[in-house]
């Protein structure tokens, strides 16, 4: 029989350490998340039955719980108790794929294909991608999963040449890039708030009007050249998108 969440805790908690047992218990349970051991949207027990289970006070608990809702790893529902988050943080100053984003945090990447083609530039498309007229290109239309939950709609325009056919991508277009010696080195991207329409909402598994991110991405390879145009659709109610800044002296 697998260990309650109580009993994977307590042996990690040392009332004789110098460092507070509400400290000890949020490190505890952000191991259990990031360890997987506690899955998105997995519900907390209650702080009474944790505080119980563990012999510890429930101010401590709270004070726990308060600091990991604070970091966003966890979310208090009114009349529900404590979930784990299941939004993703994404890194908006580094270059990484959706597959790469959601390994890392556990979750299972997938693909469900709503269209492929292969065709010549748009007008806009050439001119954002600095593309002659009648530059073959694929357009990859994509629906991402993380697990079983849908997280994006993904519309990407890749330079045909840096692939050896369409049917080389097929869960990560970054993984096919990179296979064929042309993953983009870095990127610009555009983040802009939106209300999802009836075809995004329908989807998403969101309601129309709901609120949407679309983040346009412009990937290059090391010598300057345009390689990717993409435009990702997500639930506004899913992502958070941070980056890092520093000052410059």
């Amino acid at each position: 029989m697998s260990p309650t969440l109580a009993e994977r805790l307590l042996p990690l908690l040392d009332a004789s350490s110098s460092q507070p047992l509400y400290q000890q218990l949020q490190r505890a349970l952000r191991d259990a998340i990031e360890q997987h051991v506690l899955s998105p949207d997995d519900a907390l027990p209650s702080e009474r039955q944790l505080a119980a289970e563990l012999g510890v006070s429930r101010i401590t608990v709270r004070k726990a719980i308060d600091g990991l809702a604070g970091e966003g790893l966890l979310v208090s529902r009114q009349g529900s108790g404590n979930f784990v988050s299941a939004r993703i943080d994404k890194n908006f100053s580094k270059l990484t794929s959706f597959s790469e984003d959601m390994r890392a945090r556990g979750r299972t990447p997938r693909s469900e294909w709503l269209r492929r083609t292969e065709g010549t530039v748009s007008p806009e498309e050439a001119l954002k991608m600095a593309l002659s007229p009648g530059t073959t290109v694929f357009r990859l239309h994509r629906l991402r999963y993380a697990d079983n939950a849908p997280m994006a709609l993904e519309y990407a325009t890749v330079l045909a040449s840096a692939l050896p056919s369409l049917a080389s991508v097929q869960n990560s277009l970054y993984d096919a890039l990179e296979a064929a010696g042309h993953r983009p080195v870095r990127a610009l991207q555009r983040l802009r708030a939106l209300l999802l329409n009836d075809e995004q909402a329908g989807l998403l598994q969101a309601q129309p009007g709901d609120a949407g991110l679309l983040v346009e991405r412009l990937g290059y390879l090391r010598d300057g050249r345009a390689i990717e145009l993409s435009q990702s659709f997500y639930r506004g109610d899913t992502y958070d998108f941070i980056a890092e800044l520093n000052t410059q002296g």
